[in-house]
């Protein structure tokens, strides 16, 4: 079951709720029947789409309360090891056997394994909960409910954001739920619903219709396919960080956020601290730093760096394009480090500041590394979309003016002459125009650049605000739900990890 799906909205939302609530009202004070309302909730939900997979669930919730219970050193090693084991089983098994199979011509079978949905989110929280107690962060919980409905909450179940137990300790053995906030997780969940479905959804249709095509396109429309899935990709996922975030405030739950504008970013380092924003720093407090982070020399610094994110890349799937990609990012940001931001300072710090010259060619500079890392976002999307090789080079070829795709030439050509085939090419308009069902969905790149920029806020902003959002809120969950009827076209790319 995902949020943005009818039976969702309409039936287990609603139910959840006034089962939660009437339970509140009946007994106030029996915080422990609440949260074993939403244990059982959560389970019903998780079964729902992976009846099977809820026993491994259970077993990782199960495994890990006696981990915590009973640590020491080697019990710590076999908690972890247990983690990652469960974890490299069930989502990398037949990527390693297949693998080993090619590189040694065996002919081990490989394992037809369906991945358990949100297998890698519940992993990485029962990980961080066993490392925080071996810290000493904090205490192990002695009553397993309460560790149950930490790891199976279903809000943050299947998708996210990652939460730390220590983050929401409190409120899982004392809460207040109130009207304002269930209103306020209202509002927030319906602003998920609406740009996941509004934009989100319709960018899929342009994106994967342009891309499923990409030899009959012009050069042109292959990086408009491109903009559009980095759009979808963050609403798809905004939204439903957004949507889980609402649906824990409704239930008396604070979760952290997910996302900072990260297309506002000013550097490839500055968008990883934007996007995804719990899972950077699950791999920043769990892998960075216990390597040493940057507090070693540089050789062992650039090693900490390929290693975090080599895990970070194949965290996202069983595959080598994500592995791949993470690499990507590793060379990009080590780059930025040990060049390129060195260099700025250079820059900035040459002569005296107050120098026209220095401070115009720092803000050129600066606005370079601003447009480029765009570019390099928008190019690393590409990588991650495609699992096949062999498919990404011959997109990527045509996406540069070297493949066989309508409209092709050179590479420069390619790219600067984007805007005059809009213009000037029949072939460009002649396509739009028999495939008007998909092309159509490219409008709501305008609607989706403006929504990428921190203007929410600024427009709702004091009681004026208040009351425009709540007109406006409703306004998305009509949109919203009439989309849901008229469609049956509503992925999660995130189901994938």
């Amino acid at each position: 079951m995902v949020f943005s799906s009818l039976y969702f909205i309409f039936i287990f939302l609603p139910v959840v709720c006034g089962g939660y609530f009437l339970i509140k009202c009946i007994f106030p004070q029996k915080l422990f029947l609440r949260n074993l309302f939403l244990f059982i909730a959560s389970l019903f939900f998780y079964a729902w789409g992976e009846p099977l997979y809820i026993f491994l669930m259970l077993v990782s919730i199960i495994c890990n309360y006696f981990f915590a219970l009973k640590q020491n050193k080697a019990i710590f090693i076999i908690s972890i090891c247990f983690n990652l084991i469960f974890l490299l089983f069930f989502k990398y098994s037949g990527f390693l056997i297949s693998n080993f199979n090619y590189l040694f011509k065996t002919d081990f079978m490989v394992p037809k394994l369906s991945l358990p949905i949100g297998i890698s989110f519940y992993t990485f929280q029962a990980l961080s909960y066993v490392i925080d107690v071996h810290r000493k962060k904090i205490e192990p919980q002695k009553n397993i409910l309460t560790l149950a409905l930490y790891i199976c909450l279903f809000p943050q179940l299947i998708a996210g954001p990652i939460v730390r137990y220590i983050e929401i300790e409190k409120e899982l053995k004392e809460r207040c739920e109130s009207f304002d906030g269930f209103i306020e997780g209202l509002k927030t969940f319906i602003l998920g619903l609406a740009c996941k479905v509004i934009l989100a959804n319709n960018l899929a249709v342009a994106a994967d219709g342009i891309f499923d095509n990409f030899e009959q396109c012009p050069v042109s429309l292959l990086w408009i396919a491109a903009i559009s899935y980095a759009l979808q990709i963050y609403f798809d996922f905004y939204g439903y960080s957004k949507m889980a975030i609402g649906l824990g405030k409704i239930f008396g739950f604070s979760f952290p956020d997910n996302f900072n504008y990260p297309y506002c970013a000013s550097s490839i380092t500055d968008f990883w601290r934007r996007w995804h924003i719990t899972l950077s720093v699950w791999f920043r407090d769990y892998v960075y730093i216990p390597l040493g982070g940057n507090r070693v020399g540089v050789v062992r610094h650039i090693f900490n760096i390929l290693i975090t994110w080599l895990f970070t890349g194949f965290w996202h799937g069983a595959s080598w394009n994500f592995v791949f990609w993470g690499l990507y990012y590793a060379v990009l940001l080590i780059f930025e480090k040990y060049i390129w931001f060195r260099l700025l300072d250079a820059i900035k710090n040459k002569g005296s500041w107050n120098g026209k010259l220095n401070k115009s060619a720092y803000k050129s500079a600066a606005l370079f590394l601003r447009v480029i890392s765009l570019f390099l976002i928008l190019f690393g999307w590409i990588i991650f979309r495609f699992d096949d090789f062999s498919l990404l080079k011959k997109v990527l070829c045509a996406m540069f003016g070297f493949g066989t795709g309508a409209g092709s030439g050179v590479a420069s050509e390619a790219l600067a002459g984007v805007v005059s085939e809009v213009c000037e090419n029949p072939g460009f308009l002649q396509y739009i125009s028999e495939h008007a069902d998909v092309c159509s969905k490219i409008i709501f790149i305008i609607p989706a650049i403006v929504f990428s920029l921190p203007l929410y806020k600024k427009i709702f902003n004091g009681q004026r605000g208040k009351v425009i959002e709540l007109a406006l809120s409703f306004v998305l969950f009509s949109i919203s739900i009439c989309l849901l009827i008229a469609s049956t076209y509503n992925p999660f790319i995130y189901f994938r990890f």
